[in-house]
């Protein structure tokens, strides 16, 4: 980068530094530091999560997997639009574990199963899960800048040769928590709003520049539109033989969207807002924060998609792809030799000209990376040799002097050992190829300036998702698995000195994990497998924990340690498959006998679940056995609840209701009568403004009516039954339309009305803090089912309920 690219980086990075450091005087009490007094408006929360729903994991991984399937299926995730959006309008979890006042998973756990060990062991769980998911956010991160900016492998520092990657890696997590440090979840609110407001405009100029580098018509659209039968990029009901990202997919993420939308609250701005329906709107609100993340994301995928297959840009996709696979090879090759004749024969493949409309459509098997990647898979089967002649004599040496039986042993076993060695490092490699590609193209396509652009707006997005995953992850561990072991109340001072040392050892751990870390599979699968430990089994534990009075400490119990279980085994399977599994089943001959009995488990699935034997890759995805997993631990949480029930769990008063509502909290609630079923059903109740109202309502036509109605419902019906189905060229101009003009709309108007709304409560953020009320005991701590600063309050009512029952 050039001088004015690093002063566009460093310059708001340092403001952003500063913004944390003058947060740390307000931040004197436990309730400061975790949930920010609990004094947050709305838009702050929103424009806060902004920063944070944009990463840089999470804009690989979207790359990652839309540049393998198009955007076909984005239709059909409409099917989940009437949940999701109904979900957010009735606070569906999130207004009732606001309610309970919480501040932590655990804490919520104990109140609501009256267990100090299941809220120790679940919060461990929870706590490992959530950090072996997030310590490839570093790795990638630090790769990702590695590749976008060309940094050297290393540095020389002191005389020392020093690797770049644990450079940035270290430079992120010093940030990280340096600003936790500071004022803990307030600190964090507070820059993660600041940062939003940098993003919003960031995110407009490239929007601008990418549609006006690339034509839509003549290239974006061609390109899209070059695919093979059943693996369409635009034509939802062309796309059967997609394999990891399909209908099932889908049905697994509306399971997901009901399951676990408690599963990770009880951290951070989960419950900071003033009140459970700020905190409710604040959720509404997001789905509107997500409509220019989405266009972002959508519009660099689309850009990488045509730089690298449209002809226009030929050259440059070789000089990517060559580039590329030079830096990757210099990864995961294992030795110079094996990285040198990696490097020789991608530099022999020459500019891929691909006509559109003459040569055969591209697919996931065939298209312009499969001949890079098989010339890479090729080299590493081959070993040390430099071609199948070469191997051959070399194998032909080693047992000139064995009889028939050792030389067939031996030459089993080598093959064995080499194939299993190439397949890991080709996994390896693939995956880093796929991750990378938009690091490497960026950085040959942004000129001067846009870099600079670029490079801070996904370094603002890498800082506030490290420090708001790291703090998750300190929270839960400081306030369930560590306090609870102290005899005696801790002070305000030292309560806060250890949720800070306990975020120093979650970033040493996602320090050494960044280190040691080779991530086998697609990002979202990744995260998905390795999440699965605590959602496997979670997901009932906390829906019917905040929303039923039959559900059981020996209940909970189950549901953990069978998802716990099952998802270790899963993970097993996909960790060791290429290396140890299938060269064992092919040892003993059992690979065609065990892929037989998974193809006849799934056949009833097909085409959307498909188990086939592969050397390389497990045949169940994460996905498949996360679903198995959900549906297993629900089962066993309700019948072990069923046989285990003594009596129905007061709901009243660990959500703060009726006589227990003792924090003047207003929490009017709406009668269901037949007149007003419909306002009931937006979640609707007399706590909402008329501005409230408004967004509730324009929320619903927009995305009820318009978004799932008109777009959806009504294609699928003209499709189908029109007598004149659309072509690639009509679903083209419909992609177009749905997913890039409409939503660039409303994400311009986002801009606007959450940069004045985060400013105006960012402000009166500062103002409350003057003014708040400190409660010492609002520490986290359970007694008797209740929190410790409501024991006292309702020992009273509890004494009261009793007399009335007799």
């Amino acid at each position: 980068m050039s001088f004015f690219d690093w002063i566009i980086v460093i310059v708001p990075v340092m403001l952003v530094l500063g913004m944390g450091l003058h947060v740390r005087r307000y931040a004197t009490s436990v309730a400061d530091f975790l949930t920010a007094s609990r004094i947050c408006g709305r838009y702050v929360i929103c424009v806060g999560d902004i920063a944070q729903a944009l990463s840089i994991i999470g804009l690989a991984s979207y790359v990652e997997v839309h540049y393998r399937t198009g955007y076909a299926m984005a239709f059909w995730n409409n099917l989940t639009l009437p949940l999701g959006i109904f979900l957010s309008l009735s606070g569906y979890c999130l207004y009732r574990f606001r309610e309970t006042r919480a501040m932590s998973l655990g804490q919520f756990l104990e109140m609501r199963y009256g267990s100090k060990g299941l809220r120790i062991f679940a919060a461990a769980l929870r706590s490992i899960s959530e950090m072996l998911a997030n310590m490839i956010m570093p790795t990638i991160a630090a790769r990702f800048f590695i590749y976008l900016l060309d940094f050297p492998e290393k540095i020389s520092l002191f005389g020392l040769q020093i690797p770049t990657f644990m450079v940035i890696v270290t430079i992120c997590l010093c940030m990280s928590i340096f600003l936790i440090s500071m004022g803990g979840i307030l600190s964090i609110i507070v820059t993660d709003a600041m940062q939003g407001m940098f993003l919003y405009p960031l995110m407009v100029v490239f929007t601008i520049f990418v549609l006006c580098k690339f034509s839509w018509s003549n290239e974006i659209a061609p390109v899209l539109m070059d695919r093979a039968a059943g693996e369409s990029f635009i034509n939802p009901f062309d796309i059967s033989k997609l394999r990891d990202f399909n209908l099932f997919a889908l049905i697994v993420t509306l399971f997901v969207t009901v399951m676990h939308r408690a599963s990770w609250l009880g951290a951070g701005e989960t419950n900071a807002a003033k009140t459970p329906h700020e905190q409710k709107m604040a959720s509404l609100l997001g789905t509107w924060r997500n409509a220019m993340n989405s266009i972002f994301y959508l519009l660099i995928a689309v850009m990488i998609i045509t730089v690298l297959n449209h002809k226009n840009f030929a050259p440059l996709a070789k000089e990517i792809r060559t580039d590329l696979c030079r830096k990757v090879a210099t990864d995961v090759a294992g030795s110079p030799e094996m990285e040198r004749r990696i490097v020789q024969n991608i530099e022999k493949i020459p500019p891929q000209i691909h006509e559109i409309g003459k040569d055969a459509p591209l697919s996931d098997e065939h298209n312009l990376d499969t001949t890079y990647l098989d010339n890479v898979h090729n080299t590493l089967l081959l070993g040390n040799a430099a071609s199948q002649e070469e191997l051959d004599a070399a194998l032909a040496k080693d047992t000139a002097n064995m009889n028939d039986e050792e030389k067939a042993i031996y030459l089993r076993r080598e093959k064995r050992d080499r194939e299993a060695n190439a397949h890991s490092r080709f996994q390896q490699f693939r995956t880093l190829y796929n991750q990378l590609m938009i690091a490497s193209t960026m950085r040959k396509l942004l000129p001067a300036g846009m870099l600079g652009l670029f490079c801070l707006l996904l370094f603002l997005a890498m800082v506030s998702t490290d420090d708001s995953r790291i703090f998750s992850a300190a929270i839960t561990i400081s306030q369930d698995c560590v306090l609870p072991f102290f005899k005696r109340q801790l002070t305000p001072r030292q309560h806060c000195w250890m949720v800070r040392w306990v975020s120093v050892g979650v970033c040493v751990f996602f320090f050494i994990g960044s280190s040691f870390m080779a991530q086998l599979d697609y990002i979202s699968l990744f995260v998905t497998i390795v999440c699965s430990l605590w959602l496997g089994g979670c997901g009932p534990v906390m829906i019917f924990g905040l929303y039923s009075k039959f559900g059981t400490k020996a209940g909970a119990w189950a549901s953990l340690l069978t998802g716990m279980f099952f998802s270790t085994g899963s993970i097993f399977l996909q960790r060791k498959w290429a290396t140890w599994i299938y060269p064992m089943l092919n040892e003993h001959n059992m690979t065609e006998t065990v892929g037989r009995w998974l193809e006849t488990l799934s056949r009833p699935f097909n085409p959307y679940i498909v188990w086939k034997m592969n050397p390389v890759k497990c045949p169940i995805n994460s996905k498949e056995f996360y679903f198995i997993s959900m549906v297993l631990t629900i089962v066993i949480y309700c019948a072990v609840s069923y046989f285990t029930l003594k009596e129905p769990f007061n709901l009243d008063r660990m959500l703060h209701r009726g006589k227990y509502n003792t924090s003047g909290e207003n929490k009017a609630t709406s009668k269901w009568t037949l007149k007003g079923i419909f306002k009931n059903l937006l979640g609707i109740t007399p706590e909402y403004s008329k501005w409230d109202k408004f967004i509730a309502w324009f929320m619903f036509c927009y995305s009820i009516v318009f978004g799932f109605g008109i777009m959806f419902v009504g294609v699928i019906l003209w499709n189908k039954f029109s007598g004149h189905p659309w072509t690639n060229l009509g679903w083209s101009r419909f992609f177009f339309i749905n997913f890039m003009a409409v939503p660039g709309l409303l994400a311009m108007l986002s801009a606007v009305w959450f940069g004045i709304g985060g400013i105006r409560d960012l402000l009166q953020l500062f103002k409350d803090l003057k003014t708040r009320k400190v409660n010492a005991l609002d520490n986290g701590l359970v007694e008797g089912n209740v929190s410790l600063a409501d024991k006292e309050n309702f020992q009273g009512l509890d004494k009261q309920s009793a007399t009335d029952k007799k």
